[in-house]
């Protein structure tokens, strides 16, 4: 079983020590990724995209840790408006595309194969194109021979974990001029002050037990995490907090959002993770109780416990049986002994609510990693990785 050491988290030294790369402090640049992502969409001209009307449609290409902003803009994007929003990650490009629809392309290296790919056949049918990455790159040459717009993101972003921001806020820029959500320069100033109220919240120097992104560190590591989105918006954030924590914290865990997922994630409740460890028919338990007085060092491993995170919306348009389903979840979690945490994004506006959960579970797969004694910037398995699959 996992142990985190709650030591670490406040040991201003050992944090730096630990973090090889400033992830933490990479993601409390967000507020300004926001801020420079407006400024060099308007340069880079995405708000004069060369369309008289409404795209039919808008095809996001993306993949890996870009992906987010092609589900982040598909939910935005429902509803406001009649354009639909598609994601593809590799070729081909859909039959369906053409000189009527918007192709985004988005990597922050700007060599990613499906995204560069795409990009180039979406010009060969004449669609318009929009292209955010790095400045000199094939993508960005793609973009220039077609005539797109190409939005580079700053030479000082390198990892697409702690640069979300950098790389949706184009595209936001530009999907707001062509009608395909509302996001307006007055919107995303909000979003880019409440991200830095969030990475106010969660810095370094903030001690464990305020600290919003510590607690849930904390409370999570050591389970077998479930993240749970209540609602369309909330699931992209769960299925990105599931990505931080195995991506950063190297702790598998299973995203879902309601209602579409609550009775998959309800059943894991009478399961052997449970701190009953189960219950069978008659409401017997089908393994041994959890043993609170057992000592980790000396004792047999136990099995971790479940553990739940629920990601939240608090707004005037969150309809009441969305609140009420995820009331019902709750109440069933507790009731069965799983360990749970409550995340609530809360804001005028959907995107502003999404950016601020993600902001926190962001920093919490970083404290999570760094509590575990982990480096939240590298991972040598995924660079082996790299090293066997790119030659």
């Amino acid at each position: 079983m996992p142990q985190l050491d709650e030591r670490l988290l406040d040991d201003l030294d050992e944090l730096r020590r630990l973090d090889s790369r400033d992830h933490v402090r990479a993601l409390a640049t967000a507020g300004a990724q926001v801020r420079a992502g407006m400024t060099m969409a308007e340069e880079a001209g995405a708000t004069r995209l060369t369309l008289d009307d409404r795209p039919r449609a808008v095809l996001v290409c993306a993949l890996g840790g870009s992906a987010v902003v092609a589900e982040a803009l598909g939910v935005l994007a429902e509803d406001h408006g009649p354009v639909p929003v598609g994601r593809r990650s590799t070729a081909p490009l859909p039959s369906w595309v053409g000189p009527l629809d918007v192709v985004v392309a988005v990597s922050l290296s700007g060599r990613a194969p499906g995204p560069v790919t795409l990009a180039a056949e979406a010009s060969r049918r004449g669609a318009q194109l929009l292209t955010v990455g790095a400045a000199e790159s094939p993508l960005a040459d793609v973009c220039r021979q077609a005539r797109g717009v190409h939005v580079p993101v700053p030479p000082e972003v390198v990892a697409s974990r702690t640069s979300l921001w950098a790389l949706l806020t184009p595209v936001l820029v530009a999907c707001h001029a062509l009608g395909v959500v509302d996001c307006g320069p007055d919107v995303l100033a909000t979003v880019a002050d409440e991200l830095d109220a969030q990475a106010e919240a969660c810095r370094p120097s903030s001690e464990s037990f305020v600290n919003p992104a510590k607690v849930a560190a904390v409370q999570l590591a050591e389970t077998v995490p479930v993240v749970l989105g209540d609602g369309a918006a909330m699931g992209v954030a769960a299925r990105r907090a599931v990505a931080g924590l195995a991506r950063t914290a190297r702790i598998p865990a299973m995203p879902g959002w309601l209602p579409d997922d609550a009775s998959q994630v309800v059943a894991t409740f009478g399961g052997p993770f449970t701190a009953a460890g189960g219950q069978g028919v008659g409401g017997h338990a089908t393994g041994p109780a959890r043993d609170i007085f057992a000592d980790p060092f000396l004792d047999a491993a136990q099995t971790p416990p479940l553990g739940l995170l629920l990601l939240r919306e608090q707004g005037a348009d969150v309809p009441p049986t969305q609140t009420a389903l995820a009331e019902a979840v709750l109440q069933e979690a507790r009731d069965t002994g799983v360990r749970v945490h409550e995340v609530t994004g809360s804001g005028g506006c959907q995107v502003v609510r999404l950016a601020t959960v993600v902001a926190l579970t962001d920093f919490m797969a970083a404290y999570a990693a760094l509590g575990l004694g982990l480096d939240p910037s590298t991972n040598p398995h995924v660079a082996a990785l790299r090293t066997a699959t790119i030659r």
